[in-house]
């Protein structure tokens, strides 16, 4: 993040904006603000950020950006706030200063890639209200207000997505809200065509789930409308020209999983062709999803065919490994999913990895938090742990500036996102820094701090031994519990082997490790342990390996050649969880030695096409068929290539791809409703083409039509209960016909009316014993039974527990006759709570049958209620969230923060949720961020404010 790494010119600190904080951004006191560094601390620094091993250099967005957005009260240092994509941040330094750090990174050997976005622009879009001016608003579905074209006539968006026609619009009549702009602000977006309010969405902000997740904006930011081809062609032209006018290598693309799949499908491969137009063999993209999920991340490297995603699911495996201190077998069948990236031209190797970002948070947050009362001993060496399982394994090392460092911070954000240079934010210096006595108080830049001089280790190492970097890696060992998770590194060229074995225990731990050849050396290259060490005849390698370390082996020579090629069957090719869209393709090879298997296919009357080459058992790949419909056959056979050069292919096998699957998002099963229900339904995989029709059944009656949708990709209808009588129970299902399918989703229950409360709720599960009951999993224990909570209908209860890992569920009325688990779903699975020790609250909502666990650490530091009843508190001023007399309480009991005025005057008001003293981070109505107002009439008298963080929901009664 160039403002946060180097000052290295005073003169731009400002941008040319003047002194004032609140025009030019620049508060170098302040975490939300300008701090000062640019370009010039960049190159100045560049001899420190090639000691680490770096081979390139990401930076955040550093296009020119809106200084001060005032609704927000902070600026735009992040670079997420762009006004010009064609020239670089004031703040940062020139387009020259640019060009001068790539061509020094160039001569160095260095790429340098640019962090970009082309979700949103800077929140330059207000919606017209009663008074005429432009303001934010919550979102409003397709359902609610289709689009129109410029004469009045509804269209969904997703029809005309992916083609080079788009009906005309018009900024009065085709969006349910009218963009306007302020006055000077018509023109301020550079290239002119991003001034043109009918390419953006103009929906309102969004809440990051469903239908709004693609179409809203994000706090305000004007989201683009992706769908259209003027914003798909003016993107390929920003970027084109960074390419060929600066020699960027690469982008890191911002927000992807918020932007529909057809802006990625034309995006990504004409932009890539591009590049290697100019002479860019090496240009590399990838993107942001910010989810763990293999089976949706991978589809944006497959579906979506860009080269690689940032690895989050890496990332949260890394941190239960080497933080938590998970058992290993977590390890095992996470890097058994790797498969789900193969295609024909990309795998989960180029996936860049990391350990925390400038969103989440550092990894040295997350392990003082999982860790507390850990020595700084410790507390590093699960660092370096990390940074060794992330060196060592598949994929592509991120180091977040500052984490070699050690620096941590109270969470993600503006608290992830300190300076290295002097630091003048109080909140930065009260960080206490990994590996070092030194605080942000002064200038962190030292190349013997531990971190740094370990993960210049392993880069050398890395660049030493390239199979650590680029070869196979194939599973190898996992202890029981926490302990060794050992798997193989091997070059399909060099050929040989290497060993890498991480513990993760607090205690040496020994393992045979399975290898590729029997009876032979190996020598130690990284860690501390036998210098060497030989396999036995069924090629097991002995290691022992230090608590929280690491140690690698390498062969001393390579793989025996195979004879002849084994033998390879392909399974029967079937859907799996996670991705109707997909495919899985298995084959099985007789042998134990290094393969290469590559899978084709054929449909009908075609020719065979690769789809992926597969070098690690299980050989697998996850064939992408969401193109085709229902019903048609595909064949499918599978090569294996020994590392003799023998080749064997397997019979063919053919398979159907399958019905899309159909499920409804809501109504939540056992909820309860009054007046409207709301029913959505989502298809996987996703066509345009689909239309979804409701149904429901009233106390066990026939099925009656409810309606229709054909509004992708979330579809959706409101149901009316207001005439049913309190109590009666409605199913609802949806059902959805098309080529080759006729689908039925699962089917809801709801409750009119108010769901009448269980006589008990009991958290129960493993830690049971741990709270005074005789046994762990007792539903009957008095001691694990929480409380409801009147107020708001929740039920609570806060306990505290030793560190651990443990298994919990909802059991009500004392029995396990029913019982909610993971996801609120009756009888279903466990819900796996990581402790880190001390106090924790359980909370059950019988409306939709969740309960989940929460934190005091996970509070923000204040809460206010902020509105127009302010300064009746005593405030100076309405609407402010610092002033004292409008902050709330944290309960630790129940953790819900509270304020009782003892007399507020009868009247109407509004008011929000305003987090940390500052309008940052809010919430209305409903808990949406920032959401509409809530309205409250007071007859005069007492009153008590109640805001729940889990739900971000505040009330007043």
């Amino acid at each position: 993040m160039a403002d946060r790494f180097s000052n290295g010119s005073t003169a731009n600190d400002q941008g040319g904006l003047g002194s004032d904080p609140m025009v030019s951004g620049f508060d170098p006191t302040k975490k939300g603000f300008y701090n000062g560094g640019d370009l010039a601390g960049l190159l100045d620094k560049i001899d420190y950020i090639q000691g680490l091993g770096t081979t390139s250099i990401w930076l955040t967005p550093s296009f020119k950006n809106k200084a001060v957005q005032p609704e927000d009260k902070s600026a735009g240092y992040h670079g997420y706030w762009i006004t010009d994509f064609t020239q670089i941040d004031p703040h940062l330094g020139t387009n020259a200063e640019l060009k001068t750090l790539i061509d020094e990174a160039h001569a160095r050997g260095m790429k340098v890639y640019f962090d970009i976005i082309t979700n949103h622009t800077a929140d330059v879009i207000g919606y017209e209200g009663a008074d005429g001016k432009g303001a934010r608003k919550g979102y409003t579905s397709k359902d609610a207000e289709p689009y129109r074209t410029a004469d009045g006539e509804e269209f969904d968006d997703r029809d005309f997505a992916g083609s080079d026609s788009f009906p005309k619009l018009d900024p009065a009549a085709s969006f349910p809200y009218v963009p306007v702009l302020q006055p000077g602000e018509e023109d301020l977006k550079v290239p002119d065509w991003l001034n043109d309010p009918t390419l953006y969405h103009n929906r309102g902000d969004t809440t990051f789930a469903g239908e709004d997740a693609y179409y809203g904006d994000f706090f305000g930011l004007d989201d683009l409308f992706t769908e259209h081809p003027a914003v798909v062609d003016g993107m390929k032209d920003i970027y084109k020209t960074w390419i060929r006018d600066f020699g960027v290598d690469g982008f890191r693309i911002d927000t992807m999983k918020h932007v529909n799949n057809e802006f990625w499908q034309e995006f990504g491969p004409d932009v890539l062709n591009y590049a290697k137009e100019q002479g860019k063999d090496e240009f590399f993209m990838f993107g942001e999803v910010f989810d763990t999920s293999k089976s949706f991340t991978s589809q944006f490297t497959t579906r979506n065919q860009m080269q690689a995603v940032l690895d989050f699911p890496f990332q949260d495996a890394a941190r239960n490994f080497a933080s938590k201190g998970q058992g290993t077998k977590s390890l095992e069948t996470f890097f058994a999913g790797d498969d789900w990236y193969t295609d024909a031209d990309s795998n989960v190797y180029q996936l860049p990895t990391f350990l925390g970002n400038h969103d989440m948070g550092r990894i040295g947050s997350f392990i003082a938090a999982d860790n507390p009362g850990s020595t700084d001993a410790e507390q590093v060496a699960r660092d370096q742990l990390a940074h060794e399982l992330m060196y060592f394994s598949r994929g592509n090392p991120v180091i977040y500036y500052g984490d070699e460092q050690g620096f941590t911070g109270p969470g993600g954000d503006q608290d992830a996102r300190q300076t290295l240079f002097a630091s003048q934010v109080p909140e930065y210096l009260d960080d206490d820094l990994l590996g070092t006595d030194a605080t942000h108080g002064t200038d962190n830049f030292d190349t013997s701090h531990p971190l740094y001089a370990k993960i210049s280790e392993l880069a050398a190492l890395t660049k030493e031994h390239p199979a650590l970097r680029d070869g196979a890696h194939q599973h190898r060992y996992v202890s029981e519990g926490a302990g060794i998770y050992a798997f193989s590194r091997t070059d399909a060229e060099d050929q040989r082997e290497y060993v890498v074995a991480l513990n993760n225990s607090e205690q040496a731990q020994t393992a045979e490790v399975p290898t590729y050849i029997s009876k032979r050396n190996y020598t130690r290259v990284y860690g501390n342990g036998a210098e060497e060490a030989k396999t036995s005849a069924d090629g097991k390698l002995t290691v022992t390996v230090p608590p929280l370390s690491a140690v690698v082996y390498q062969s001393s020579g390579r793989i025996p050649h195979s004879k002849d090629a084994p033998a390879v069957v392909l399974q029967e090719p079937a859907a799996v969880p996670g991705d109707n869209g997909r495919l899985k393709v298995t084959a099985d090879v007789g042998g134990s030695s290094f393969y290469e298997v590559t899978f084709e296919a054929k449909k009908a009357g075609g020719d065979w096409q690769a789809i992926g080459t597969d070098d690690t058992a299980p050989y697998q790949v996850f064939h992408d068929v969401a193109d085709l419909n229902a019903g048609t056959a595909v064949e499918y056979r599978a090569t294996v290539l020994d590392n003799g050069g023998h080749t064997a292919t397997s019979q063919p096998r053919t398979a159907s791809v399958p019905a899309p699957l159909l499920t409804l998002q809501k109504p939540v099963e056992g909820s309860s409703a009054k007046g409207t229900v709301e029913l959505s339904a989502t298809a996987d995989p996703e066509k345009a083409s689909h239309v979804v029709s409701f149904e429901r059944s009233v106390g066990g009656g026939e099925w009656t039509a409810v309606g229709t949708d054909d509004s992708s990709p979330v579809y959706s209808v409101t149901d009316d209960v207001s005439r049913l009588a309190d109590g009666s129970t409605v199913r609802y299902r949806a059902s959805m016909t098309g080529a080759g399918f006729n689908v039925v989703s699962d089917v809801r229950t709801v409750t009119v009316g108010d769901a009448p409360q269980p006589d008990s709720v009991t958290v129960a599960g493993s830690m049971n014993q741990l709270m005074g009951c005789t046994e762990p999993w007792q539903p009957s224990c008095a001691q694990a039974m929480l409380k409801l909570d009147p107020a708001d209908k929740i039920w609570r209860l806060t306990v505290d527990l030793p560190k651990g890992q443990y298994g919990y569920k909802a059991a009500l009325n004392g029995t396990w006759d029913v019982s909610y688990g993971a996801g609120g779903s009756a009888g279903g699975g466990d819900i796996v709570l990581d402790h880190p020790g001390g106090t924790v609250t359980f909370r059950y909502d019988n409306s939709t049958h969740v309960i989940s666990a929460v934190y005091a650490s996970q509070q923000p530091s204040a809460v206010a209620v902020a509105g127009s009843l302010n300064k009746a508190l005593g405030c100076a001023t309405d609407w402010e969230p610092s002033c004292d007399q409008a902050q709330l309480t944290l309960d630790p009991a129940d953790l819900v923060w509270k304020l009782t005025v003892g007399n507020l005057p009868a009247g109407s008001y509004e008011f929000k949720a305003a987090l940390n003293r500052t309008w940052d981070v809010n919430y209305g109505a409903g808990g949406v961020s920032p959401g509409a107002n809530i309205l409250y009439e007071h007859d005069g008298g007492p009153v008590t404010f109640r805001y729940d963080h889990a739900t971000h929901v505040i009330t007043a009664g």
